[in-house]
């Protein structure tokens, strides 16, 4: 019903672009991330998110626990599927992450996390990984159905400081090791990437070792090209940043916002060429805003909730 009035609304101002069939298909299941901070800000998700989409909610260090529970209740209580991160370098200990599994399922009847190491260079106590929280137990204790972990298309340099993938190849490893052992179903979040190409191709060779997590690819969603540039830098995008610094020499596109058309073409038309291909979602990272990702995807096909076969 929500996905119906925001297009109602938006009808009378002008007649939208068609839809590329195989972008609509592809967006089907999309998933999309928020902050405490920046949901506040939502007067009614239901206006933006189509019933049934995976919100993911940003863990950044120094956010209270109890703003992140009250935000996925809020959530919860709207119809969405939550998924909190749980940054492994600021869990203090054993104590701490069973209180917020805790939390959270009490509060807000979660039963889906996204695990990582967090952007914090010196753990707060125990946990340094997101293997160590997977091997501490607590989640699957818990009952936990879902355990997502990140994916890096263009490798990591926290976890390669050299600038390789030997590192993140052995975890992702480590963690298909995992998925074959756990009830949990497990999939791989990625971050974001401009440029189709070099995700394709590790995608492929995600498969080709052996790797079968199902990937949910990270997408930035529309935002003004500074503000991209400035994240992708901050968050140690690769080679895909080409794409928007050769933007930025196009004076004729420097300040025109950026949209992710043109990769998620891309990648939707290899999806289309090759059904087996290992990406089976869109995980946007609404950037230039909640509003402005959620107009964007609906206004491309994405309107689906999550599939029922989707990780």
């Amino acid at each position: 019903m929500a996905l119906l009035n925001f297009r109602k609304r938006d009808a009378g101002a002008q007649a939208p672009a068609p839809v590329n069939p195989q972008v609509e298909a592809f967006l089907q299941g999309y998933s999309i991330e928020v902050m405490p901070r920046t949901a506040e800000k939502v007067e009614n998700f239901r206006d933006l998110l189509p019933e049934g989409t995976r919100v993911y909610i940003a863990h950044i260090e120094g956010t209270p626990i109890e703003d992140m529970v009250a935000t996925a209740a809020r959530l919860a209580r709207d119809g969405y599927p939550v998924m909190p991160h749980f940054p492994a370098r600021i869990i203090r200990d054993q104590a701490m992450l069973e209180d917020w599994i805790a939390r959270y399922q009490g509060e807000a009847g979660v039963d889906q996390a996204l695990l990582l190491a967090g952007g914090v260079t010196t753990p707060h106590g125990e946990f340094d990984s997101s293997m160590q929280l997977m091997e501490s137990g607590a989640f699957d204790r818990a009952g936990f159905k879902r355990l997502h972990v990140a994916g890096h298309p263009e490798g990591n340099r926290d976890i390669d400081p050299s600038g390789g993938m030997k590192n993140v190849e052995e975890a992702l490893q480590w963690k298909q090791k995992f998925s074959e052992r756990t009830d949990a179903q497990m999939a791989l979040a990625t971050q974001f990437a401009f440029d189709a190409k070099p995700i394709i191709a590790w995608a492929d060779g995600l498969r080709a070792a052996g790797i079968t997590l199902p990937v949910h690819i990270g997408i930035a969603g529309p935002a003004k090209l500074q503000t991209l540039i400035k994240f992708a830098i901050a968050c140690g995008v690769g080679p895909s940043l080409k794409v928007l610094q050769k933007r930025a020499m196009d004076v004729s596109k420097l300040l025109l916002p950026y949209e992710p058309t043109d990769v998620l073409t891309d990648l939707a038309a290899h999806k289309a060429a090759n059904p087996d291909f290992n990406i089976e979602a869109v995980h946007f990272f609404p950037l230039g805003g909640i509003k402005t990702n959620a107009t964007w995807a609906i206004e491309n096909g994405g309107a689906s909730a999550v599939p029922a076969n989707a990780t």
